[in-house]
């Protein structure tokens, strides 16, 4: 895998700067000229949905946003552009996204979001941009990767700053 070199560290007090960021991802995919996808890793109850949430409000979703953990993948196709909210927590085998035509949702068009990433990591694409949150205190930490080009030229262009926002460059 080609490191691009970029990583950006936050400090999230709370729920409400979470889907802040989601928020300003949304910001930065509309933007962006090509399709996406941003992997969002970490445990139960960090806050996957939450910056998902943030992420399709954003994007102009006015309505309830819950994980997709039964369904697999949740769509909200009138949106710009089209996003697929995937949950592999329940994931069996890597497998079942073959059958349920994953290569069709990763195109030149549409955002993907990959809750669980892992679990389907032999038949997804690299992520252009991977988000992981764990816990810190009273709040939690977000490391955000890029994966691609256009993940390092999203992170460039991240205006959410914290007490642990850390940029680096190792091109």
């Amino acid at each position: 895998m080609t490191n691009f070199g970029n990583e950006r560290r936050l400090f999230l007090a709370d729920d409400s700067e979470t889907e802040r960021l989601g928020r300003e991802l949304a910001r930065l995919v509309q933007r962006a000229e090509n399709a996406l996808a941003i992997y969002l890793d970490g445990d139960l109850g960090m806050g996957k949905t939450t910056l998902s949430r943030g992420l399709l409000r954003g994007l102009g979703h006015e309505g309830a946003v819950k994980s997709p953990t039964y369904t697999i993948v949740e769509p909200y196709e009138n949106l710009q552009p089209p996003v697929y909210h995937f949950d592999l927590y329940r994931l069996k085998d890597p497998e079942e996204l073959e059958f349920m035509g994953i290569r069709d949702y990763f195109n030149d068009h549409n955002l993907c979001l990959v809750e669980w990433p892992e679990r389907g990591e032999e038949l997804l694409p690299t992520a252009d941009l991977t988000v992981h949150l764990e816990s810190q205190g009273n709040g939690r930490s977000a490391v955000l990767r890029a994966g691609s080009q256009m993940g390092a030229d999203m992170l460039n262009e991240l205006e959410i700053t914290g007490p642990e926002d850390a940029h680096h460059t190792d091109s």
